[in-house]
């Protein structure tokens, strides 16, 4: 087991800065008590925070795990954890979790835990991850820790982890990757959750001018009102799709979202497809929340502004609920339309920063400075 001279394990998670610290540092409340209950043996564990960008400039595992390595051997360290909201790749498939036994150390990539439930998914795999690296899951007579599969808090019908290869001269000695479409859903899942989609709805302030002064025209237009009363339900949902996709459409291309690998191989091309993937959902949830804001600020707009007697006289049709539903929802999409025109305005960096986490910027601009070489 790995303790320090105090009879004390020091655990540090060496987390990337926004969304891995925060998880971090509210598993740090309750992991102390929580990995002297499961060791069993009245150990003590003394776990620290520290937030640093330490996949800055790569995210190749191998190159990682030096960097690890090196980070705590600057520190009175026993086992550091160190986690990551990017997606890592090994040997073409997507990175779980890479352990060392031998220096004690764990990289966790947060995105193959999914979007649900992460604080406790992550937690739990922490907690798995520091007790295997302490010696607690297995005896000398069990044989060595490739042979205890560290597989409890991955496991699940929705993606299935296993044993991934392992080159000879990598720091690691055991992985942990998901494959397979279910894999590969939920790692997009969390690549999603880890962009904090509705993040865009604030950072894209010229757009929301745009399609708040679209809106609030269109609903007093006597065009717009009788349009609204013609449309049926099919309709206004090909409105809102063709509204919506214009507007995702014209944030990806307008700031260059769209990835393009100037590599040929297939973990390229599987990477790419990945990225540009969590793109459009990223973008498109956040265009559906601004969406459904637009319906919410039209119908109070509506409700204050518009004369029912004036409204029959033009539609030959009464103001009543369904009425002004129908008005505000047909609204919204030419208010998103507006809302894609005013994103033009919008700087390319104020897009990116408001669609990607800090480390996704990086990795995006990493990218793009190598393919300007």
């Amino acid at each position: 087991m790995r303790v320090s001279s105090q009879g004390v394990t020091v655990v540090a998670l060496l987390a990337d800065p926004d969304a891995p610290t925060e998880v971090a540092q509210r598993m740090a409340r309750v992991l102390p008590n929580r990995l002297a209950d499961k060791s069993g043996q009245r150990r003590k564990f003394h776990v620290k925070v520290v937030s640093e960008p330490f996949t800055a400039g790569t995210d190749d595992p191998p190159t990682l795990m030096r960097r690890i390595m090196d980070r705590g051997r600057a520190e009175d360290w026993d086992i550091v954890v160190a986690l990551t909201d990017l997606p890592l790749h090994a040997h073409g498939r997507k990175l779980v979790v890479d352990l060392s036994h031998e220096q004690g150390l764990a990289l966790l990539s947060l995105p193959p835990l999914g979007g649900l439930w992460l604080q406790t998914r992550a937690r739990r795999a922490v907690e798995e991850a520091v007790l295997s690296l302490a010696g607690l899951r297995f005896t000398r007579a069990e044989g060595p820790p490739q042979s205890q599969p560290f597989l409890g808090p991955f496991v699940s019908r929705l993606a299935p982890v296993h044993p991934g290869q392992v080159g000879e001269e990598e720091t690691a000695d055991l992985r942990y990757v998901v494959s397979g479409p279910r894999g590969y859903l939920r790692v997009l899942v969390g690549m999603v959750r880890a962009n904090r989609p509705w993040r865009l709805v604030p950072g894209l302030s010229k757009a929301l001018a745009a399609a708040l002064a679209t809106g609030a025209v269109a609903t007093v237009n006597s065009t717009i009102w009788s349009l609204a009363e013609t449309l049926s339900a099919p309709r206004l949902v090909i409105a809102t799709v063709g509204s919506v996709a214009l507007m995702v459409g014209w944030l990806i291309v307008d700031a260059q979202l769209w990835h393009r690998s100037t590599e040929v191989s297939p973990e390229a091309r599987q990477k790419t497809r990945l990225y540009n993937a969590s793109t459009v959902m990223t973008v498109g949830i956040g265009v559906l929340v601004c969406y459904g804001g637009l319906i919410v600020i039209n119908l109070v707009w509506a409700l204050f502004i518009i004369n029912g007697q004036v409204f029959a006289s033009v539609t030959r049709t009464p103001l009543h609920a369904a009425e002004y539903l129908t008005l505000s929802w047909f609204v919204a999409s030419v208010a998103t339309v507006g809302g894609a025109l005013g994103s033009g305005l919008e700087s390319d960096e104020a897009i990116r920063a408001a669609a990607y986490s800090k480390r996704e910027q990086e990795r995006r601009r990493m990218l793009q400075d190598g393919h300007d070489d």
